[in-house]
């Protein structure tokens, strides 16, 4: 089982202004400056940040590490920093035209409306700063992925994979030092795996007749929160993730073909033993195997 980890009742130093959720940052004695974050309770937002975060690992994907913790009374994840010192993370919102935004505790402001955050947008500048951003720190580059659009082309990937449906300007971004710049490890995946579902309707997707209703159909919905290109009086709906990754394939064929040969290389077993790991006080065993399936589809879907 994956360990849990005790963030001391002490230790939260100054709160993260960012997103909706409870957070706070402190120093862990063996990561360093650490985040915890509070998954909100029935949401299964926790074990869908611990899964996704292994799963990058054996895919070999740079990301930000994420372990299962509680403070207090809270469950929630930790995350060690992955901005070093004298560096600043910028996001996606502040490199391709996108609004500075801040959502409070007490609101639901989504970045995934921003339709600005186009997909032309962010791969044009990728393409256009190749000579200057460079793949993420630590990270070795193989076989056909080697800049750092090469390696967000895997990000897409993964969030096919994973159904995320939370890529908005905020969720990718660039670290900058001094004077190099890096891409950013990929990073807070808990909208994920379709872990908002309940057991009984994550059931009644795997067991159901009508092919409307099943998790085939489902896995096949999941957007991203990047929108194609449209006229300004009319309101589209963010890219499908499979699609996006299809027009990223197109500029970028090579590092497409690369990751994929990767993500074939993953067996239904090494994903079975991910899951399996999450304690069983966080995870139930339709969602278990909820997870499961969804995953071997998308996995499916991508390598046909």
């Amino acid at each position: 089982m994956f360990e849990i980890f005790r963030v001391p009742d002490e230790s939260a130093e100054f709160s993260e202004q960012m997103g909706t959720k409870f957070k706070f940052w402190y120093q862990d004695e063996q990561l360093g400056l650490t985040l915890f974050k509070e998954g909100r309770p029935g949401t299964g937002e926790n074990w869908a940040e611990k899964i996704t975060c292994e799963l990058a690992q054996i895919l070999g994907l740079p990301h930000a590490q994420y372990e299962l913790a509680e403070w207090r009374d809270r469950a929630g994840i930790i995350s060690p920093t992955f901005v070093p010192n004298d560096t600043r993370l910028i996001h996606g919102n502040e490199l391709v035209g996108g609004k500075v935004t801040v959502a409070s505790q007490d609101t639901k402001v989504r970045f995934y409306h921003e339709r600005e955050h186009t997909a032309s947008r962010v791969f044009q500048f990728l393409l256009q700063s190749s000579d200057y951003i460079m793949r993420p720190q630590n990270f070795q580059s193989f076989s056909g992925v080697g800049s750092a659009l090469d390696t967000f082309v895997g990000y897409l990937m993964f969030d096919v994979w994973i159904a995320n449906q939370d890529r908005h300007s905020e969720n990718w971004g660039v670290i900058k030092h001094l004077n190099n710049v890096y891409l950013a490890p990929t990073y807070d995946h808990g909208s994920s795996l379709g872990r908002q579902e309940t057991d009984e309707r994550r059931n009644s997707m795997m067991t159901t007749k009508d092919k409307g209703a099943s998790i085939e159909a489902y896995v096949r919905k999941a957007r991203s929160a990047m929108y194609p290109n449209s006229p300004s009086n009319i309101k589209p709906k963010a890219l499908l993730n499979l699609d996006l990754f299809i027009e990223v394939k197109k500029i970028a064929p090579v590092a497409a073909a690369a990751w994929l040969s990767r993500l074939e290389m993953i067996s239904a077993s090494d994903i079975k033993g991910i899951i399996e790991r999450i304690p069983e006080s966080h995870m139930s065993d339709v969602a278990r195997d909820f997870t499961h399936k969804l995953l071997i589809l998308n996995q499916e879907r991508l390598l046909n």
